[in-house]
């Protein structure tokens, strides 16, 4: 069976999505931008002031789903510029200080709202 994970402490969807699902003891979250859930609107700046904002935005989504980022299982990090690679990675790296998720990360033509990152999860529940 499917859960539908929603927050007010996470952006709310702009489009036909959850902001996660959970379903046999795993939560898939949607990916996340850099919007704020307080004003809905996007957090200008470069790729760090939005990695952090993208990923208080995961762990507010994931704690609603009854985990932590502790228990996350894989990430998929789209950048538009690789060159913000080792930027978004110094503040990722705080998130998850110790045992962190398999990732992928790859440089991605265009995102949401011209974004300069988008995170996604896979975390056991």
């Amino acid at each position: 069976m499917k859960e539908i994970i929603s927050t007010g402490k996470g952006p709310k969807a702009i489009g036909p999505y959850s902001q996660a699902t959970k379903a046999n003891g795993l939560i898939f979250t949607a990916g996340q931008v850099a919007f704020d859930p307080a004003t809905g609107q996007l957090v200008e700046g470069d790729v760090a002031r939005q990695t952090a904002r993208v990923m208080e935005n995961l762990k507010a989504i994931v704690e609603a789903a009854g985990s932590s980022l502790d228990r996350a299982l894989k990430a998929t990090v789209y950048l538009k510029d690789m060159n913000d690679f080792a930027a978004m990675n110094e503040v990722y790296a705080r998130y998850f200080p110790a045992n962190p998720p398999a990732r992928s990360t790859v440089e991605a033509a265009r995102l949401p709202r011209d974004v300069r990152v988008e995170i996604d999860l896979i975390v056991a529940a």
